[in-house]
């Protein structure tokens, strides 16, 4: 009748009943271990309930029916929330309000459904333009801007329902890209260039972004804009002269517009530009060339070149415009040749005079050409060989659209006057005067008479010393065809392949082969056009406006140095070779550079240290120039042989008032030249003394020398021994260095400056000096009429002077009658003299072996520094 068990029927499950009171039939049901709910929710098993009746044995008791048992387990929030990656990306582009940009998830390992979802998300990071719902989706709550922030970054949790969070918060990382605008991308607009960098790259690591547009072809333009420098790009700044010898051209070519000097005045009153020779005509001045420049009559072939930068001409009614006419001085107003413009047209007249056949002939030759009017500067260059006229601008060759003939001119005796930037009215009635103003620029105007150009001296005159180039032309590639102007100011190139045009365009580059370039910028445009497939033009490219910014180079210190003072013998002035002027004269550039110290422990970072530097140029002349009266052409000249400028690039014209050499060359040329002038006076009598200024110049006086100035005296006197003595006297420095080795090499090169008055004292002391010798030599004479002494008696008489005239200090150990003495003692001995007293004889020695010969003593060959030293002190 009671209970005495429960059995619980199925495998593995953990709990167990047990009884707690037999005779009620209570009991109780436990786990035997701890559950979990994340292992398990919950468990059904089967319980049955047993009586007391069972045997000893057990087989006899009664069991009742099967109850089913059904248990859940509560679940306890234990786990916290964690997100499923590790950090979240995400891009949007700037200017957009997105709705989502990216969703972050995280989950909970708690059991119920309280406890394992996840009810919330929150962006920990304050202040950042985004917001998050409870669904983990991200939006952006303002438009955001890619040159405000690239990049966000952002710290976002996790709560469960339970109010849980998550132990470790998620990154969240949101890129900012640029709205895709199609373009060149990774360009500076500033590039840099110092003088004799060669040949640098402009965009070195550019490209184009097409936003991904099917592009079919690309095609740009770069142009590099130079026309407001000097003649619209970097040229060289000689003299035409000289650039015409520098590319080759045949000789006379008469420059009409030269930079204003003595000989050269009809330019001084015309408006210049300082840094080239470039005239400005304002409409109201004009130059007469004088007579005498330009032969009268031109033959069948000669040339004009010039430089012309004019706009549009004034007014409604547009007058002719000259720039270089020859007409009738007086009487008449006939014009026999000119070149003028007119309406934006270009003209050149040309008059024949009359001869046997009175017939009509070209006699205006007009050219209409856009670059006449356009305010640029152009190089043009009229080149006749009657009756054909060519013209060639910027080395192009055009031919007139228009000829008019017209009958010869008459013969005359009227004089013509040749004039530039107006036309002479000499036939006017109330006064001759100017007319037909010209309006622009000019610069290098010349004609060459019995000549014509070529083509290749055309293209060098004009040639730019700076434009584009491109780097290594072979890794181009074959898909690119380019194409340059003939200044190299426009490189146009063509590509179907968008990373082959990035690669063309990362090797355009800029150079500048002037060794002084003009400092400044130069600007720099890029245009492109893209097609694409079954379009003519998809996308618009935006041109890149950039500039090149070109330093001031180093400004060179040009320094003459020679020897500045000297005296020759009147008999070597006029020999038939006359005295070599400047035999050592030396030319040395120097340029100061500042360099920034390298020792980066200073504080002062700005501590800069000055180096001078060596550098190599040329020079465009050098003249020596008579200070004082001119030459006289009657008794003295200035000379040099003409085969001395022979393989150099080098004239020299010669007047009463110096010596110019000028030509683009070298400055070891120009010494070599000058080391050659000579200086010739066969009537010395009336002169004593010439004085010289040497100046040398590079870039036509943009860089000049120090001036060097020299004295020459000629002395007069008919005893040569006695000149030769003053000459190395003259010759000496001021301040005498003790001479070690008498035998020594004697620097040519004199730096001290003897001033007239020093030539004055120098001339009292060698009166004073003649008094002494004679006093010797008297001295002397008594002493060889006693003749009671020894030879070594004599030689201590030899030595005795007045003291009161001259002191020469005499080494008592030194025996002049031994002439075995060793070398090494004699040397010895010699330094002690030497060292004691220094005559100005023992100081140079080219003196002591003019005495030698003069003075005809025999040398003993083993002792030859004795047998000097003796010659010294022998008078007699």
């Amino acid at each position: 009748g009671e209970i005495c068990a429960f059995k619980i029927h199925g495998q593995e499950i953990p709990f167990e009943a047990i009884v707690l009171n037999k005779t009620s039939g209570e009991g109780r049901l436990r786990a035997k271990n701890p559950i979990d709910c994340e292992l398990q929710k919950e468990y059904t098993f089967i319980i049955q309930a047993y009586d007391c009746g069972s045997g000893p044995g057990g087989t006899n008791w009664k069991k009742s029916h099967k109850a089913v048992v059904h248990i859940q387990v509560k679940d306890v929030n234990e786990f916290s929330p964690a997100f499923k990656e590790s950090v979240y990306k995400a891009s949007v582009t700037e200017g957009k309000i997105y709705d989502s940009i990216l969703q972050v998830e995280a989950t909970d390992e708690d059991c119920s459904p309280q406890y394992s979802q996840i009810c919330n998300y929150e962006i920990v990071t304050t202040d950042v333009p985004f917001a998050i719902d409870r669904n983990g989706n991200i939006r952006n709550t303002e438009k955001l801007s890619y040159d405000k922030q690239h990049q966000y970054e952002i710290m976002v949790t996790a709560f469960d329902c339970g109010q849980k969070h998550a132990t470790e918060d998620v990154l969240v990382q949101v890129n900012v890209k640029p709205v895709c605008k199609p373009g060149w991308q990774d360009w500076d607009k500033r590039i840099e260039y110092r003088p004799g960098s060669g040949s640098i790259p402009l965009f070195p690591s550019i490209h184009l972004e097409t936003c991904d547009g099917p592009v079919s072809s690309i095609h740009t333009t770069t142009e590099l804009q130079t026309n407001y420098i000097g003649k619209g790009c970097d040229r060289e700044t000689y003299s035409e002269k000289s650039l015409q010898k520098l590319c080759g051209a045949s000789s006379g070519a008469i420059d009409l517009l030269p930079s204003p000097s003595t000989t050269t005045n009809w330019t001084a009153g015309l408006l210049m530009d300082s840094n080239d020779i470039i005239f400005k005509f304002d409409g109201k001045q004009g130059a007469k060339i004088p007579d005498g420049i330009v032969p009268k009559n031109l033959t069948d072939q000669f040339t004009i070149t010039l430089w012309m930068k004019h706009g549009p001409s004034p007014g409604l009614r547009a007058e002719k415009e000259t720039i270089l006419c020859n007409s009738d001085k007086t009487e008449m107003n006939r014009h026999h040749y000119a070149l003028y413009v007119h309406n934006c047209r270009l003209v050149f007249l040309l008059r024949k005079d009359f001869d046997r056949a009175d017939t009509f002939r070209p006699a205006e030759f007009h050219w209409k050409l856009d670059q006449i009017c356009d305010k640029e500067w152009h190089y043009y260059v009229v080149n006749v060989e009657f009756p054909v006229v060519t013209l060639y601008m910027d080395g192009a060759t055009y031919e007139p659209y228009l000829v008019t003939n017209d009958w010869p001119i008459h013969p005359s005796h009227i004089a013509m006057q040749l004039t530039v930037g107006a036309c002479w009215q000499g036939g006017e009635v109330t006064k001759p005067r100017f007319a037909q103003y010209f309006h622009g620029s000019l610069a290098s105007l010349t004609i060459r008479p019995g000549k014509i150009e070529s083509q290749k001296v055309i293209s060098c005159l004009q040639a730019c010393k700076e434009g584009l180039d491109i780097n290594s032309l072979e890794s181009l590639g074959q898909g690119i065809k380019y194409h340059f102007n003939p200044s190299q100011s426009v490189l146009v190139m063509e590509g179907d392949d968008i990373e082959n045009i990035n690669q063309a365009l990362r090797k355009v580059s800029y150079i500048n082969s002037r060794q002084f370039p003009t400092a400044g910028i130069r600007r720099l445009k890029v245009s492109s056009k893209v097609q694409c497939f079954g379009e003519d033009v998809c996308i618009s490219i935006p041109d890149i406006d950039a500039y090149v910014m070109v330093f001031q180079a180093n400004e060179p210190k040009i320094t003459i140095t020679g020897m500045d003072h000297f005296a020759r013998p009147a008999a070597q002035f006029e020999s038939e070779r006359g005295v070599i002027l400047l035999p050592d004269i030396r030319i040395v550039s120097t340029v100061t550079k500042k360099e920034h110290s390298v020792d980066l422990r200073e504080h002062d970072r700005a501590n800069k240290q000055v180096v001078v530097e060596e550098m190599l140029h040329n020079l465009d002349f050098c003249d020596v120039l008579v200070i004082g009266a001119e030459l006289d052409p009657e008794q003295e000249c200035l000379e040099l042989d003409h085969g001395e400028l022979q393989g150099k690039h080098l004239d020299a014209t010669n007047s009463t008032a110096g010596y110019s050499v000028y030509g683009v060359d070298s400055m070891f040329s120009y010494e070599q030249v000058l080391r050659q002038l000579r200086y010739r006076n066969w009537g010395t009598s009336a002169t004593a003394e010439r004085k010289f200024r040497v100046k040398c110049s590079e870039l036509n006086g943009r860089y000049t020398s120090n001036e060097f100035n020299l004295e020459v005296n000629i002395l007069h006197s008919s005893n040569s021994n006695f000149m030769e003595h003053v000459n190395h006297m003259i010759v000496q420095p001021q301040f005498l260095q003790s001479v070690q080795h008498p035998e020594g090499s004697v620097s040519a090169v004199h730096s001290s400056v003897v001033p007239s008055v020093a030539t004055i004292v120098i001339i009292i002391c060698m009166s004073v000096l003649v008094l002494v010798i004679t006093l010797g030599v008297f001295r002397l004479r008594t002493a060889r009429q006693h003749g009671s002494m020894g030879h070594e008696g004599t030689k201590e008489n030899e030595m005795d002077w007045d003291d009161s005239a001259l002191t020469i200090t005499v080494n008592p150990m030194e025996k002049y009658e031994k002439p075995h003495q060793t070398e090494e003692e004699s040397e010895e001995e010699d330094i002690d003299d030497e060292e004691e007293d220094t005559t100005s004889a023992e100081s140079d020695d080219s003196e002591e072996e003019e005495e030698e010969e003069e003075e005809e003593v025999i040398v003993q060959k083993g002792d030859k520094q004795n047998a000097t030293r003796q010659e010294q002190l022998e008078w007699d």
